[in-house]
C-alpha cells in the first residue's frame, strides 16, 4: 500500500520473518512460504485460502512504507467462521521493524493460547541480521533471485553484496550470493569464474553460521557443480537435518542424484521436495523422467498429472510465469494435449524472449512438435553465450533438427 509501488519485496520479507519465527513452535503447524505466498494479490475469501492451505487460522496484513516510517496492519482470522482472533496496527520508524515482527509473532502465539517452552521463546527471537538497511537489500536480492533469469540473478548478487557490505556477518546474504552464482554457472554458460566465486562465498556462509540450513544447502549445490559428490551429499544432508522443511536441500539433492543416475534417490528427494512445498511444480515435473528410468509407467503418468495440477494452480495466480508455462507445456505434450503445449510454449517465448533457459526449452518443445523454424528461431536466441555445445549436441529433443543446414550452422557458431 506504499506510494512507491516497488515495495512488494519488503512486505514479503516481513511476512517471511514472522512465518519463520512461528515455524519454530513445535505445537504449531505453519504452511510453508511458497504455499502461502501463492495467494499474494489474490482476492479469494480468507476462509477458502484457509481450506486450501489446510490451516485453522490465517494471518494477513498490509504494509505502508514511506520514508523512514512504516505502518503495518495485521489481523489473525479464524477460517472456520471468518471472525478476527486478534488485530493490531503498528505505526513506527523503519528502524523498529525487527521489534514489530517480534511483537506480531508473540501476539499470534497469545491469541492461539499456546504456551512456549524456554527454547522456543529463545528461537523465536533469533535472527541473522540486525541492520535494517542490510535487511532491505537482502529482501530485494531474494525477490530478484526468485525470478530465475540471468539478469535477475545478476541483480540479486548485487543486492546481496550490498547487504554484506553493511553487515559482513550476514550469512543468509552470503548463501544468496553463492546460490545465485551457482545458478548462473549451471544455466547460463559454465563460467568457471562464477563457480569459483560460488565456492568461496558458500564456504564463508557456512563459517559465519554453522547452524544455518541455507548455508549448507548452498554449499551442497556448489560442491555438486564442482563434481565433489560425496562432500555435496554431506552438506545437503546437514541442511536437511538443520531444517527438514527447506525445499532447496531436497531439490538440489534430487537434481544431483538424477544427473548421476541414482534414480531411486532422485525419486525420494523430488517426492520430499514436492511434499514440503505443496504448490511447487518444478520438482514434481522432474519426477516423470525419473520414474521412466526406473520402469514405473504408472508413477510416471501420476507425476505428470500432479505436476499439471500444480502448474494450473500456479498459472491461475501468476499467468506470466514463463518457467511454469514451458515446464507445463512439456507435461501437456507428454500427456497428449499438443494444442495446449504449443499455446503455452508460445506464451513462454513471448514473455522471456531474451532469456536463454526459456528460449532453449521452447526450442526443444517446438522441435518435438515438428515446428523446425520456430525451434531454430528460439535456439538461435538461446545459444548466444550459452557455451553448452555438448549439451546441444546430445539433447534428444533436438534430434529432428540435426540434419537441417541452419542447425549445423548454429552448432558451428557455439564456443
Amino acid at each position: 500500500m506504499s506510494p512507491e509501488r516497488d515495495h512488494g519485496y519488503f512486505c514479503e520479507g516481513i511476512a517471511e520473518e514472522i512465518l519463520n519465527a512461528l515455524s519454530r513452535i513445535e505445537r504449531l503447524r505453519v504452511a510453508a512460504r511458497t504455499s502461502s505466498f501463492q495467494f499474494k494479490g489474490s482476492s479469494e475469501d480468507v476462509r477458502e485460502i484457509g481450506r486450501r492451505l489446510n490451516v485453522g487460522a490465517v494471518l494477513e496484513g498490509s504494509v505502508r512504507k514511506s520514508g523512514d516510517r512504516v505502518r503495518i496492519t495485521v489481523q489473525l482470522i479464524d477460517v472456520g467462521d471468518g471472525y478476527q482472533l486478534w488485530s493490531e496496527r503498528f505505526d513506527q520508524e523503519i528502524r523498529d521493524i525487527f521489534a514489530i515482527q517480534d511483537e506480531i509473532s508473540q501476539s499470534v502465539v497469545r491469541a492461539l493460547k499456546i504456551t512456549l517452552s524456554p527454547d522456543e521463546r529463545q528461537a523465536m527471537g533469533e535472527r541473522q541480521v540486525t541492520d535494517v538497511e542490510a535487511y532491505d537489500y537482502y529482501l530485494r536480492g531474494r525477490q530478484y533471485a526468485n525470478e530465475t533469469s540471468e539478469r535477475s540473478f545478476e541483480f540479486a548478487i548485487e543486492m546481496f553484496w550490498k547487504a554484506t557490505e553493511l553487515d559482513p556477518g550476514f550469512a543468509q546474504a552470503h548463501a544468496g550470493i553463492a546460490t545465485s552464482h551457482a545458478w548462473l554457472f549451471h544455466w547460463f554458460g559454465h563460467d568457471n569464474a562464477k563457480l569459483a566465486e560460488a565456492d568461496r562465498v558458500s564456504r564463508r556462509a557456512v563459517e559465519l553460521a554453522p547452524d544455518l540450513a541455507e548455508g549448507h544447502a548452498a554449499r551442497g549445490f556448489v560442491l555438486w557443480l564442482l563434481e565433489r559428490r560425496q562432500e555435496a551429499i554431506g552438506a545437503l544432508e546437514t541442511a536437511i537435518r538443520l531444517d527438514p522443511q527447506l525445499f532447496d536441500s531436497y531439490y538440489f539433492y534430487g537434481r544431483m542424484a538424477l544427473s548421476s543416475g541414482d534414480y531411486e534417490k532422485a525419486a525420494e528427494m523430488f517426492e520430499t521436495a514436492a511434499a514440503v512445498a505443496p504448490e511447487d511444480y518444478q520438482a514434481i515435473l522432474l519426477l516423470p523422467q525419473v520414474y521412466r528410468s526406473l520402469g514405473r509407467p504408472r508413477d510416471e503418468q501420476e507425476a505428470f498429472r500432479r505436476g499439471l495440477e500444480r502448474v494450473d494452480q500456479r498459472l491461475e495466480l501468476n499467468p506470466d510465469d514463463a518457467r511454469a508455462l514451458y515446464l507445463g507445456a512439456g507435461a501437456q505434450l507428454a500427456t497428449g494435449d499438443r494444442e495446449t503445449a504449443l499455446e503455452w510454449t508460445s506464451r513462454a517465448a513471448s514473455l522471456r524472449p531474451d532469456d536463454q533457459t526459456t528460449m532453449y526449452n521452447c526450442a526443444c518443445l517446438y522441435s518435438r512438435t515438428g515446428h523446425s523454424d520456430r525451434a531454430l528461431d528460439c535456439l538461435e536466441r538461446a545459444i548466444v553465450g550459452f557455451g553448452l555445445k555438448e549439451w546441444v549436441e546430445h539433447d534428444s529433443d533436438l534430434d529432428p533438427l540435426r540434419e537441417l543446414p541452419r542447425f549445423k550452422e548454429l552448432l558451428a557458431r557455439m564456443s
